[in-house]
């Protein structure tokens, strides 16, 4: 059973709703194990200065970094970039920099401190890090008495636990708001495979799936369990939007420690192959990638669209060989992705 929970109108704690509460207590004091799915490590997302609005970002990508209150560090995602959480501001030198947004440290946090008498165990990247920790907790988890366990997809995917009979999703909607086209096929894939970590022995499983936007089309047949219904939705919605599987792709990616590089070098290849690309052929570019600069490198795409996968590989057989040919191109990174998954 999948139930649909409006955080619109349950605002709850730290992101679980009083309902998902009750419930994770309910299972506990009957023996039973739950699992708490979040989909983003560390203990808050952003940290901000709220006297001026100072925000933690990472110096070598276009990204926040994210706070991880075990080892009072922040860090970024992307790079693996880390500096220790600043006493004060850096900007106006005031304390109380504070924590935006949550991760799973935080919702451990949180119901460690709710549940006393439970044991918490999450599991993620950071808490799995050393070696033959996964399997020790996953060992843990098997002596099958009451649990909260609280995860990222590595929990979600692959694992069978007789004795889970309540999962909470507590952030169904990231995949709503993704720039990634897949992102939706994602977030389906993903809720259904929480989804079946649930009542897969003895006992019937349970789903709370919070969300702020319960009214989306998307979450209707995934309430039903019914993927085939979903997967026409996105596939409808892909065929009037023109993208893949309707259209073919490639996009060749650039990256350059200067700024301006990589945009003016894809320029020259757009120049170069925009009289040979045929009527079938479109050429969408250059421009910035979603995130420009990353590892300390800026980034640039140029993607090139057709209907006819022929039409579009013999423009690539024509534009390859001109690409190593060219000077220009060996003062970056450069590389041709075809099909590409996503366009990050």
């Amino acid at each position: 059973r999948i139930q649909l929970r409006d955080m619109r109108a349950r605002p709850g704690c730290n992101g679980l709703a009083s309902h998902a509460l009750d419930a994770i207590a309910e299972q506990g004091s009957a023996g039973r194990q739950v699992l708490v799915f979040l989909n983003r490590r560390g203990f808050a997302t952003a940290m901000i200065c709220p006297s001026c609005g100072w925000l933690a970002v990472c110096q070598r990508c276009d990204a926040r970094l994210i706070y991880h209150r075990h080892e009072n560090t922040l860090r970024c995602h992307h790079c693996g970039h880390r500096r220790r959480l600043p006493e004060h501001c850096p900007d106006c030198k005031t304390t109380g920099i504070r924590e935006l947004g949550q991760g799973t440290e935080r919702l451990e946090d949180l119901l460690q401190s709710r549940f006393a008498d439970i044991e918490v165990i999450r599991i993620d990247r950071d808490s799995t890090r050393q070696t033959g920790k996964l399997p020790a907790l996953l060992a843990r988890i098997d002596k099958d008495k009451a649990q909260i366990l609280i995860g990222t997809q590595l929990l979600a995917k692959g694992h069978h636990f007789p004795g889970v009979t309540l999962v909470v999703i507590v952030d169904a909607d990231q995949g709503l708001h993704g720039s990634d086209l897949r992102a939706g096929e994602r977030m389906g894939q993903m809720i259904l495979q929480v989804a079946g970590r649930a009542g897969r022995e003895e006992y019937p499983g349970r789903v709370i799936l919070q969300s702020y936007h319960p009214e989306h089309p998307f979450f209707t047949p995934l309430l039903e369990h019914d993927y085939d219904t979903f997967a026409n939705q996105l596939l409808s919605e892909r065929q009037q939007a023109e993208f893949p599987p309707f259209q073919h792709q490639a996009l060749l990616r650039a990256e350059a420690v200067a700024e301006d590089t990589a945009m003016s070098t894809l320029s020259l290849v757009y120049d170069h192959i925009l009289q040979q690309a045929a009527d079938t052929v479109e050429l969408l570019g250059p421009v910035p990638a979603i995130m420009a600069k990353r590892g300390g490198r800026y980034r640039a795409q140029l993607l090139f669209q057709s209907p006819h996968r022929r039409s579009l590989h013999q423009l690539l057989g024509q534009l390859l060989p001109w690409l190593y040919q060219q000077k220009e191109l060996r003062k970056i990174r450069w590389s041709m992705d075809v099909d590409p998954i996503d366009l990050m």
